[in-house]
C-alpha cells in the first residue's frame, strides 16, 4: 500500500510517501511559496522511491486549521492528482497530526493562528485509530486555552506546537505538563494516520475534499486592526 501525504499548513511545508510500513519524507524550501515547491518535491520523493503516480493508493492532505492559503494549497493538490489517478482522498488534521507526533496518551496541540489566537485540540491515544479528539477543535484566546477538566495537570500530559513560543505565558500556566513547543504538522506524521485511516476504509471522493478552516475569516479590518 502507498499513500502520499501533502502537508501545508504552515510556513513550514513537507511531503511524505508511506510504502507498505516504511515512510520517506522531504521538507519544502524555506523560500519559496508552497504553490511552487509542492509538488515538485512530491515528483522527486516518488523518484527517489520508485514509486510512479499510478502506484499510488490514496492521497491524503492536512486539512487544518492552518494557514488558509497552505490549506487550499495541500487540498487543490490532493484534489487534482485524486482525480486524475482515480484514487481516494484522505483529509487528515493538522492538530491530529501533532499529537500523533507527540506519541502521548493525552496531548493538548496548539497551533499558532496569528491575530492574538490559537488554534486549540485536546487528544486521547488510540492505537488502532490515532488520536481521537477529546472535545472539538477550536480557535482560542490564550487566556481561554485550558485542559479538559478531567485531565490533571501532570506530566503525563504533553502540552505541544508553537504557541507555547508566540505566546510564552502559556508555559507558565502548564508548567507541570510536558512541554513541547517544537512539534509541529508534518506530512510524515499525516502521512501514518493516513495509512491507518486508509486501512480502515476512510478514503473518500476527491470531489468533497475540503480544507478544515475553523476560523471563518481571513484577515481582520482596518477598524478592527485599529480596536486591537
Amino acid at each position: 500500500m502507498r499513500v502520499l501525504a501533502l502537508e501545508t499548513s504552515t510556513e513550514f511545508g513537507s511531503c511524505a510517501l508511506w510504502q507498505d510500513g516504511e515512510t520517506l519524507s522531504a521538507d519544502c524550501p524555506a523560500d519559496a511559496p508552497h504553490s511552487m515547491t509542492l509538488l515538485p518535491l512530491a515528483q522527486r520523493l516518488l523518484a527517489a522511491a520508485q514509486c510512479d503516480f499510478a502506484a499510488l493508493d490514496a492521497i491524503a492532505f492536512d486539512m487544518g486549521p492552518g494557514a488558509f492559503t497552505g490549506l487550499r494549497v495541500a487540498c487543490g493538490i490532493a484534489q487534482g492528482m485524486a482525480m486524475a489517478l482515480g484514487k481516494p482522498t484522505l483529509p487528515i488534521g493538522s492538530l491530529e497530526c501533532m499529537a500523533h507526533a507527540a506519541g502521548g496518551d493525552r496531548v493538548l496541540s496548539l497551533l499558532d493562528a496569528r491575530m492574538g489566537e490559537i488554534y486549540a485540540g485536546a487528544f486521547r491515544a488510540s492505537k488502532t485509530l490515532g488520536p481521537q479528539a477529546a472535545g472539538t477543535i477550536q480557535i482560542l484566546k490564550p487566556e481561554a486555552i485550558i485542559l479538559p477538566d478531567d485531565w490533571p495537570e501532570t506530566d503525563a500530559v504533553q502540552v505541544v506546537g508553537n504557541a507555547l513560543l508566540a505566546y510564552p505565558d502559556l508555559a507558565g500556566r502548564f508548567r507541570h505538563c510536558r512541554r513541547l513547543p517544537q512539534i509541529r504538522p508534518h506530512a510524515r506524521n499525516l502521512a501514518e494516520l493516513a495509512a491507518q485511516a486508509l486501512v480502515r476504509g476512510e478514503g473518500t471522493d476527491p470531489a468533497l475534499a475540503l480544507p478544515r478552516y475553523v476560523r471563518n475569516n481571513v484577515a481582520r479590518t482596518l477598524a478592527e486592526r485599529a480596536a486591537a
